[in-house]
């Protein structure tokens, strides 16, 4: 797969050993969308920022989905694996260190990001998850023992219920990864605190 088959932008790091940050917007979004949230939670860290290849009335996104919170089962696995395969390509066009990289994911990205975990073991070093759902139910997922997640969370948030939050922190704690939970009240919306709570807890893992 070529790097061509998802719009990008690449942003090397300070030092060649530098972690590779991998952009995934929400809903409408863009690659760029996220640069600055990466800017601030690790600076001098690469950057690796995507556009969802799906459009919904116009709006950038990662996987169709049927309604409000139905994903389109069918189209996400499939999405899932396009993007897995454009980080594998795009780690030889950039030469960064694929075992390098953490996701920071917003929503529609939070979820796409979620869905590689449940895939596949060694996608990410870690991750960074604003909003995210259960991407799927009924899958074993692989051994995500040690796995970083960070996830954060509005406790009144009107598009994801608590309850999804808890059952995908859990989910991903039954598998071995390690979560950590950041609870906002400030709906959907991603805020500068939970950006601050998100940079925190990253310095604690490089």
């Amino acid at each position: 797969m070529s790097t061509a088959t998802m719009k990008h932008i690449y942003k090397a790091g300070a030092q060649a050993d530098a972690a590779t940050i991998l952009l995934l917007h929400g809903t409408g979004g863009t690659e760029n969308d996220l640069i600055g949230l990466a800017e601030m939670i690790a600076p001098g860290a690469a950057i690796l920022g995507v556009r969802g290849n799906v459009s919904e009335n116009g709006m950038p996104r990662f996987f169709r989905r049927l309604a409000e919170g139905v994903f389109d089962e069918e189209d996400l696995i499939a999405r899932t694996a396009e993007l897995g395969a454009f980080i594998d390509a795009a780690a030889v066009e950039y030469g960064f260190d694929r075992s390098n990289v953490y996701a920071l994911g917003y929503s529609n990205g939070a979820n796409i990001a979620a869905s590689l975990m449940f895939h596949q073991a060694d996608v990410f070093k870690g991750a960074i998850l604003h909003h995210p759902m259960v991407p799927l139910r009924g899958l074993t997922l692989p051994d995500l023992k040690g796995l970083p997640v960070f996830i954060g969370a509005g406790e009144n948030d009107p598009i994801v219920p608590r309850r999804e939050t808890e059952e995908l922190a859990s989910l991903l704690s039954g598998a071995g990864a390690d979560v950590h939970m950041h609870w906002e009240r400030q709906g959907h919306q991603l805020t500068r605190t939970e950006a601050e709570a998100a940079a925190a807890w990253y310095t604690t893992q490089v």
